[in-house]
């Protein structure tokens, strides 16, 4: 199974437009050593020719434009992207499903709770009828025993999860989510059973999470915020991250503590925000990373389990 990372960032990419935090200034002035990254994304394969994407960040035209997996190779047009995984209903998971408007029409899979903001405060589905037949609607459970599989993407089995976090500011389930708002993905290569737990949205762990990290081959697990109060520290937020959904990197109840619990043999951290300081690879925070096992990604980056 093969596994790309499309886009690394949290929400507003790296540089975020608007920002002017330390990284952001640092980066745009060459005066810190860090990389420039989308909003978060990937995709998975088992054969690098039939492709399930995961989250539709706002970036994905450059996402498909910089990886030639992804490119069409007969006829006029086309693509390699067989349907779309949708986690939530977040803007940076989803408004790329405008941008593939030329491509519908597309299956896109996804919890009646996720469809029901997708069709109502945010309506993409509504407003994506008027393209090539839109988007197809595969409702998708939440729980273990809902296992599904992508039409055109043989020998990968989706397993759903449920996991804590938020809803979107727009959602009616905003502080009082519902199960079905946000989706781990356990992926499993059917051919050797080795299997991608993907949390690129998570804010506490439970026993399940854990049961399913420590048997996974590879995780690729939230890595918004290095700590919890970091936005209103650095005075470009006025929430926590708990409060958006998200655990922090360090700290006892963090993302590298939790990990650390467990023999993973490939531990990333994915859906990085701008202010956070391992994104800055002289730092202390991004070497403790490192460290500790962990690995930090980047767009492009290819994984095969």
């Amino acid at each position: 199974m093969q596994i790309l990372i499309l886009g690394s960032a949290a929400g507003g990419g790296f540089p975020q437009w608007n920002c002017h935090c330390a990284n952001c200034k640092g980066l745009r002035a060459g005066s810190i050593k860090a990389t420039p990254r989308t909003q978060s994304s990937i995709a998975v394969s088992p054969d690098g020719k039939n492709w399930a994407l995961i989250n539709a960040s706002p970036d994905i035209r450059q996402q498909i434009n910089q990886s030639p997996q992804l490119w069409p190779e007969q006829g006029a047009r086309g693509t390699n992207i067989r349907g779309a995984i949708l986690t939530d209903s977040q803007i940076d998971h989803t408004t790329g499903l405008i941008t593939l408007r030329e491509g519908l029409p597309l299956d896109v899979y996804c919890s009646h709770v996720v469809y029901e903001d997708l069709t109502s405060a945010y309506p993409l589905f509504n407003m994506l009828e008027h393209w090539h037949g839109g988007l197809n609607f595969k409702p998708i459970g939440y729980q273990q025993s809902d296992a599904f599989t992508v039409s055109g993407v043989a020998d990968i089995e989706f397993i759903p999860v449920t996991i804590e976090s938020n809803a979107p500011p727009y959602s009616k389930y905003r502080d009082k989510v519902v199960a079905g708002n946000n989706i781990g993905l356990k992926i499993v290569d059917k051919t050797t059973g080795k299997y991608l737990f993907y949390l690129p949205g998570i804010v506490e762990s439970t026993p399940e999470v854990e049961e399913i990290l420590a048997a996974a081959s590879c995780v690729l697990i939230d890595g918004t915020l290095w700590l919890d109060d970091e936005m209103i520290a650095q005075g470009v937020g006025t929430k926590l991250g708990s409060q958006m959904g998200h655990m922090p990197v360090n700290g006892d109840f963090g993302t590298v503590a939790l990990l650390n619990k467990f023999n993973i043999e490939r531990k990333i951290l994915i859906h990085i925000n701008n202010t956070n300081p391992i994104l800055n690879e002289e730092s202390s925070q991004h070497q403790f990373v490192l460290d500790n096992g962990v690995e930090i990604a980047v767009d492009g980056m290819e994984i095969t389990i």
